[in-house]
């Protein structure tokens, strides 16, 4: 009977601790980009992930000397993508793209994604100052 008691006591202990953890995962804005910065990359797409709690595009970008970079794009979660247009077959592998979002505050290749477009111009959904708008 003891035993029994102190099983479920961990076991809720535990369940009490997961939306902690799940709140760790999450991370805010403002720790990790710039929001006083805006950059774009260019280059061609080698992942896109369209996942929670957010998306992922990963880029191959050749800076001005030709060599290669590997940079990283976060986008918002699936289900706002879709409010704005998006669905996982939106990008495809090896296509170019230019990404303008907000940079990594530490420097690196990384950035939370504001607005994407094709080689061409044309955006891809709707980009977020035209969804903060209506």
């Amino acid at each position: 009977m003891r035993l029994n008691k102190s099983i479920t006591a961990v076991l809720l202990a535990i369940l009490a601790l997961l939306p902690a953890a799940a709140a760790l995962a999450h991370h805010s804005f403002a720790v990790y980009f710039d929001d006083s910065k805006i950059i774009s990359v260019r280059g061609e797409v080698t992942e896109f992930q369209f996942r929670n709690p957010h998306g992922l595009i990963r880029l191959t970008v050749r800076d001005a000397g030709g060599a290669e970079q590997l940079w990283k794009s976060e986008t918002n979660s699936p289900s706002i993508l879709e409010r704005r247009g998006w669905t996982k077959d939106s990008l495809k592998y090896g296509e170019e793209i230019i990404v303008e979002g907000w940079p990594a505050r530490d420097g690196s290749h990384y950035l939370r994604m504001r607005k994407v477009s094709r080689a061409d111009g044309t955006p891809v959904g709707v980009p977020f100052e035209q969804a903060e708008q209506k």
